[in-house]
């Protein structure tokens, strides 16, 4: 059990330090265009607080979905180097089944708050 669980915080430290070094390498390439003259940051993205907040929310949904994805892919990679473990199988089942309730929470979520706040300003709900 120890085991299983050093080789997780391993992997978890690993994909951070990845992801850390991936955007620390290429910071240009994620800044062009991102600044316009036109831009006036003085207004808040969808021009009130409602809209600020349903901007970080529809960020935080699409994290929280692209990690599910993710745990989909490791489950999978588990699934298929099992070789035939029930116990690993097992394990790599839960993971999918899990990750993918996890989607299906996520896009529920996704469709309710953007409803909801998008219903309080008259602006139709992002697609």
């Amino acid at each position: 059990m120890k085991m299983r669980t050093l080789k997780q915080t391993l992997i978890v430290f690993a994909l951070m330090i990845g992801a850390i070094t991936l955007f620390s390498a290429l910071p240009d390439a994620f800044a062009v265009g991102a600044i316009n003259p036109e831009d006036r940051p003085d207004i808040v993205p969808g021009g009130s607080l409602r809209g600020l907040v349903l901007t970080i929310i529809n960020y935080f949904l699409g994290f929280l979905g692209l990690l599910a994805v993710i745990m989909i892919i490791y489950g999978g990679v588990t699934y298929v180097t099992s070789a035939g473990n029930d116990e690993a199988v097992g394990n790599a089942k839960k993971i999918i089944m899990y990750a993918l309730i996890g989607i299906i929470v996520i896009l529920l979520s996704f469709v309710v708050v953007n409803t909801i706040l998008a219903a309080g300003e008259g602006v139709e709900p992002a697609a």
